[in-house]
């Protein structure tokens, strides 16, 4: 696929279910590294990243079997050596989940990298955690990540992370799960995300307090159980279909929603004016009466703060609000860039810096030749071309197909017009 041409003015009607969490799935089926016996996952999505992380656990000679949404995961045979010559990590950016269970249980890992890994180079969290806790670091660039740990017990078992890092509380977790010893972290992530992980670990044998706070206090078991697991709900995939509901003026109804991770986008939409309604794992959503009014201030932060993967969808909705509205982005840079992408729309914005913008909204949009690469910004991208004027092209850059399940065919179903051309 190399363009999608976009139809805009379209409203999505009719009802969707939101699929697994590519990102939880990695790091549950992950876990599936901690023991000997059989765990089987249910709701895991068909995403390219999914399907990389088992290749990977095939390659190292794990017993993978998928059923549709089912995976079953055998690991009593897995040769950990394998994994630093297997081409399929380099192309995993959060392949390193892979070194928490290795260690614990093997005692080294080793596993390759792409020198254009940002999350691997940039994060600070994990090889810090790590060595706290008594493994040694041989080797941590941009080639490969080479650990060991040959201690009976850690070295230190209070760690304090720098920041509320989601990978780094999961990959330390799946450390401290397999060793029969016991460690406290404090500033882990709180996000929902992690809850149902740290809920997966206890289940099979972990003993973990502090679930869903920034304290974490776990007490591993050299030997875990198997087990039958459910991928949870894709927050991010909700958030959007529930913009792009509000944004094109339909009538939308939303299933299996976890409603958790999506409060701080609930707030500012209600500051909007949308209108939308939440029950029980369900958000229902009709066409507004009256114009959307501006969000004053949408700042990004770690749970329970605005999530920053959609950032950019309620950028593209703040487009149309009658009024201006500012975006700081604090978690990352360079997440602004879909917004130079808008201004070919129509857009008018002003980008104050790397982190910070403001957009000046009720202006509407026009077809245009946009491109969707940038962390994020595909998503946005295709949005903005379903509310344009006209049919505009969107060169995407595999954000969607690699993280997200059936979601193309889901706005198509709901009535959106794209068309994928070659």
């Amino acid at each position: 696929m190399e363009f999608l041409e976009i139809t805009g003015g379209k409203k999505l009607n009719g009802e969707i279910a939101v699929p697994g969490s590519s990102d939880a799935a990695l790091a549950m089926l992950s876990a599936a590294l901690l023991t000997d016996e059989k765990c089987i996952f249910e709701n895991v999505p068909q995403t390219g990243k999914v399907e990389t992380l088992l290749e990977i656990l095939r390659e190292i000679d794990a017993e993978v079997c998928r059923e549709k949404n089912t995976v079953e995961i055998s690991a009593a045979g897995v040769d950990s050596k394998k994994l630093k010559n297997c081409a399929a990590a380099r192309n995993l950016k959060t392949a390193i989940l892979l070194s928490g269970p290795l260690l614990a249980r093997f005692g080294e890992v080793e596993i390759p990298r792409e020198k254009s890994n940002p999350l691997i180079l940039e994060n600070k969290i994990f090889a810090p955690a790590l060595e706290t806790l008594g493994a040694e670091i041989l080797q941590n660039d941009d080639e490969k990540f080479v650990a060991k740990f040959s201690r009976e017990t850690f070295a230190h078992r209070r760690l304090l992370f720098s920041e509320a890092s989601i990978v780094g509380t999961e990959n330390t977790a799946l450390f401290c799960a397999a060793r029969a010893d016991e460690a406290e972290i404090f500033f882990a992530s709180a996000d929902p995300r992690v809850r149902h992980f740290l809920e997966m670990l206890q289940e099979m044998g972990a003993n973990i307090s502090g679930i869903g706070t920034h304290f974490l206090k776990i007490r591993g078991k050299n030997k875990l159980r198997g087990g039958r697991f459910k991928i949870p709900a894709d927050p991010i995939y909700a958030g959007f279909f529930t913009i792009a509901g509000i944004a094109t003026g339909g009538n939308l109804k939303i299933k299996n929603v976890d409603h958790a991770a999506l409060f701080p986008l609930y707030t500012a939409l209600k500051k909007t004016g949308a209108e939308f309604e939440i029950e029980e794992n369900l958000i229902k959503i009709s066409p507004t009466r009256k114009k959307l009014e501006p969000v004053g201030k949408i700042h990004t932060a770690v749970f329970p703060g605005f999530p920053t993967d959609l950032q950019s969808p309620l950028g593209v909705l703040l487009t149309q609000c009658d009024g201006i509205s500012k975006i700081f982005e604090t978690l990352f840079p360079n997440r602004l860039v879909y917004l130079w992408e808008l201004e070919k729309m129509g857009a008018k914005v002003e980008i104050l810096n790397t982190h910070q913008a403001k957009i000046f909204g009720g202006k509407k949009l026009h077809a245009a030749e946009v491109s969707g690469w940038g962390f994020a910004s595909e998503p946005a991208m295709i949005l903005a071309g379903m509310i344009a004027e006209g049919k505009s092209l969107v060169f995407p850059d595999n954000f969607v197909e690699n993280n997200f399940e059936n979601f193309l065919e889901n706005l198509q179903i709901l009535g959106a017009e794209i068309s994928q051309r070659n």
